[in-house]
């Protein structure tokens, strides 16, 4: 059985194929990658690497010939740009005749307003219409993108929010990937809608375990979106960034990341990592 990862060079990507190596004969595993020359260290290993650029279809036919699985990391930009990649792979995939895709995608993305949904649905129903057997793998927030927040939270600055008391069930890159990996190579998984989310927390609650494991006060600050905006570009976020950062945080507010579910511990087969370990491992990795 060959499995593929798309974006295998990527943040999520990579941490997919190192589970994927733990498990399963380097022989068995293909990577489709924009820049092979950034997977020579995979090729080494004896993983097949192949061209794949999800704006040129036809380097798309030749990466997915002859793959049983596939796995399809969302890729990001504007709605016209990742709507267009999108398709182009699952067209090929389609040409292909892979069995099973596994996509990427965002928490309760059928019915979630959540300003990053709209996409993730309308990629969600592009497999659907094909009748190839899927996974949805429905990722909630990253620790890792609050690493902005913990570096500023480090050197005395306080915490910055106007989600409010919104919940968010953030988990690690690391357990999504090992949570893909595992659908990848195991049974029963086709047809399936997964939401992969840790514990539920607010702002102040995840700032809580940050002042354990810093062993320092850490101030959270709740503001308007408004203040929000301004205090993020004093802070030198670029101007293009701003509106994504406000919509998080309104999309936190609202309950868009506020879904309960056991799904990431039943696919790892243990809890998710507590919040406290999650927060020191990346202190130590950006320390």
């Amino acid at each position: 059985m060959k499995i593929l990862v798309t974006g295998a060079t990527g943040k999520l990507g990579s941490k997919v194929v190192e589970a994927l190596l733990k498990t399963i004969l380097a022989s068995d595993l293909v990577v489709s990658v924009q820049n092979p020359e950034k997977a020579e260290g995979l090729r080494a290993l004896g993983v097949e690497v192949r061209h794949g650029n999800f704006n040129q279809p036809k380097t798309l036919d030749s990466a997915f010939s002859g793959i049983d699985r596939l796995l399809i990391i969302s890729t990001f930009g504007d709605y016209e740009t990742i709507m267009r990649q999108h398709k182009n792979a699952v067209a090929a995939a389609e040409r292909a005749q892979v069995k099973f895709i596994a996509y990427t995608s965002v928490t309760n993305a059928s019915e979630s307003n959540f300003f990053l949904a709209s996409s993730h649905r309308a990629r969600e129903e592009a497999i659907l219409k094909t009748g190839i057997p899927y996974s949805f793998l429905r990722n909630n927030w990253y620790f890792e993108n609050e690493i902005g927040s913990i570096q500023g939270a480090m050197v005395g600055a306080p915490w910055i929010t106007s989600a409010g008391k919104g919940k968010v069930g953030w988990v690690l890159r690391q357990d999504l990937a090992e949570a893909a990996a595992n659908v990848l190579t195991g049974k029963g998984h086709e047809n399936t809608v997964y939401e992969l989310s840790g514990k539920l927390m607010t702002q102040e609650k995840l700032v809580s375990a940050l002042v354990v494991v810093l062993g320092k006060e850490v101030h959270v600050q709740q503001v308007d979106d408004a203040t929000y905006a301004n205090i993020m570009k004093g802070a030198g976020v670029p101007e293009a960034y701003l509106p994504m950062l406000v919509n998080t945080q309104k999309g936190i507010r609202d309950g868009g990341l506020e879904i309960e579910s056991n799904d990431l511990e039943k696919l790892l087969g243990r809890p998710s990592t507590p919040v406290n370990e999650a927060l020191s491992q990346i202190i130590s990795q950006i320390s």
